[in-house]
């Protein structure tokens, strides 16, 4: 293993002092030493999303707390695993820094010239060499459908399997469309269709790969965009003293259309 110099004292000491905490608190507080992994797990998913919300705030004083609070369950699991007798966070933060040095091999030893591209494709065929079974071995089950098909692909890129260039990309998007809209036109293949439909989000969210845009990301965006809009819409029809669902089509698309002006003049 490589000597590494420990430059950061005061980190040290900033982990130390909230470890300390945080081993008092287990001890002394009811609640906390009532959890158990299984009872952690949904809040730590929580914490997860609301630091995911901070990012796309881009709100960095929210990203501080929340990267506090996904800290302290770090330690709240490396807790139990404690007194589980398994593991401590020392084993946690060993293993975590061996797997940093044996899957940077180019940064560890100066001989190596790697490329972006190279390490990419390296990093892949170091874990399968740690004994991953699969290329999709570190892609949870549980992940939300749209993120599973980008770490899906990403990981499929990583090993060189992956198309030539966004330009095929976008006519398997459009094959894949024209598919979906055979399907739906036969009778009683709603299953198909669905089938079909999948095809089409996923060759989407391949080309989103090609172009540098992460399809989440853009998801959420456009998911912010439309709600923002729509309560545009719901305040000026109270405004106005009309419900929206008291409206035609065209009056709400009124509605809708002042509501895109608005953004563009801000």
């Amino acid at each position: 293993m490589p000597d590494i110099e420990i430059k950061h004292k005061k980190e040290v000491l900033a982990f130390d002092r909230m470890l300390s905490l945080m081993e008092q608190v287990r001890t002394e507080c009811p609640w906390d030493n009532a959890q158990t992994n299984d009872s952690l797990r949904t809040l730590t998913i929580e914490e997860l999303y609301e630091l995911s919300q901070a990012i796309l705030d881009r709100n960095d004083e929210d990203i501080k707390k929340e990267l506090g609070d996904v800290m302290m369950h770090v330690v709240f699991y490396a807790l139990i695993g404690k007194e589980k007798g398994k593991f401590d966070i020392t084993d946690v933060l060993d293993s975590l820094s061996e797997k940093l040095i044996r899957r940077h091999p180019h940064v560890f030893n100066k001989d190596l010239n790697l490329t972006a591209q190279d390490v990419e494709k390296n990093w892949e065929r170091i874990k399968l060499k740690e004994g991953n079974r699969s290329t999709f071995a570190g892609v949870p089950q549980t992940l939300p459908s749209l993120i599973k098909a980008y770490r899906l692909q990403d990981k499929a890129k990583g090993i060189g399997f992956d198309w030539k260039s966004k330009e095929d990309v976008w006519k398997k998007v459009e094959e894949e469309i024209g598919e979906l809209k055979e399907e739906e036109n036969k009778a009683g293949g709603a299953k198909n269709t669905e089938l079909e439909f999948g095809d089409v989000l996923f060759s989407l969210i391949n080309y989103a790969r090609f172009i540098d845009v992460n399809p989440d990301t853009a998801l959420e965006m456009t998911n912010r965009k439309f709600k923002r809009r729509f309560e545009y819409m719901e305040t000026k029809a109270k405004e106005n003293g009309k419900p929206l669902q008291d409206m035609n089509t065209d009056e709400m698309e009124e509605l809708w259309q002042e509501a895109k002006q608005k953004e563009k003049v801000l």
